[in-house]
């Protein structure tokens, strides 16, 4: 049974318009309720440029109909067979997702975590969370909770510790809102699985090439690389994420919770 005294304190650092490092499958996330304008905006405290998208995590494909339009039987298809899992689907957003989450462009990117503690701190919160990798913008990415406090402690509200990231590269990113489907970033699902499930499925040449100053980016990781994690990749946590520690740290003490 996971700790709800924890997950309610993570979710109401959410809801209050905080910043709370979150564990997900690939690395850590710097998370923040991406409708709120001003949560989003504190988000850049890792120096993260304006127009690098943000990227809306959400419990389960359910949550995909009230932030985007027009959702594609692709991403539900794709959500079945890969979610909760290492890939991001681009969508043209509703109006309730403001332009600064999404670097001023008209889609969004969605994703659902293989964390069940993170899963269930976003439904809590009952808001979708924006969040980029964990870490100072230009710094590796950040694989262990541990990384997180080097690098961002005293910037940010609190840190869920939920071991050790079991992929320790971003998510894979496709475009579902042009015809084939278009892969903008590589990351832990690999194209042949894509591909596998949708058919055509060309690359942007972003993933090869790098972009102009004037370009703008579609999804985080086109025009902005992400360094090579801290840590090498781990093997998933055998124990299971029921029986890890779910630390929740706050500026000033820490209450340490273990999940039964």
């Amino acid at each position: 049974m996971e700790d709800k005294e924890s997950i309610a304190q993570a979710a109401d650092i959410l809801r209050r318009g905080g910043l709370l490092a979150i564990p997900t499958e690939t690395v850590y996330g710097l998370g923040a309720d991406g409708l709120d304008e001003t949560a989003v905006l504190h988000i850049e405290a890792k120096g993260r440029p304006q127009d690098n998208p943000l990227i809306l995590h959400i419990p389960d494909a359910s949550w995909l109909a009230r932030y985007c339009e027009d959702v594609p039987d692709a991403a539900y298809k794709l959500a079945e067979r890969f979610w909760p899992g290492p890939l991001t689907m681009i969508l043209k957003k509703k109006p309730c997702v403001p332009l600064r989450t999404t670097g001023g462009l008209e889609t969004v990117g969605m994703r659902c975590p293989d964390h069940a503690v993170t899963r269930a701190i976003i439904a809590a919160s009952g808001v979708p969370v924006a969040a980029p990798s964990a870490n100072t913008s230009g710094r590796p990415s950040c694989t262990t909770a541990a990384h997180v406090r080097e690098d961002m402690w005293g910037k940010i509200d609190g840190i869920v510790d939920g071991g050790p990231c079991q992929v320790g590269v971003e998510s894979t990113i496709i475009d579902l809102t042009v015809t084939p489907p278009q892969l903008l970033r590589p990351g832990g699902l690999p194209l042949e699985s894509l591909r596998d499930a949708l058919g055509e499925v060309t690359v942007d040449k972003a993933v090869t090439q790098k972009m102009n100053d004037g370009e703008k980016p579609r999804a985080p990781g086109m025009k902005y690389r992400h360094y090579a994690p801290k840590a090498p990749r781990h093997g998933r946590d055998r124990r299971g994420e029921g029986e890890r520690a779910l630390s929740a740290h706050t500026r000033g003490r820490e209450v340490r919770h273990h999940l039964l």
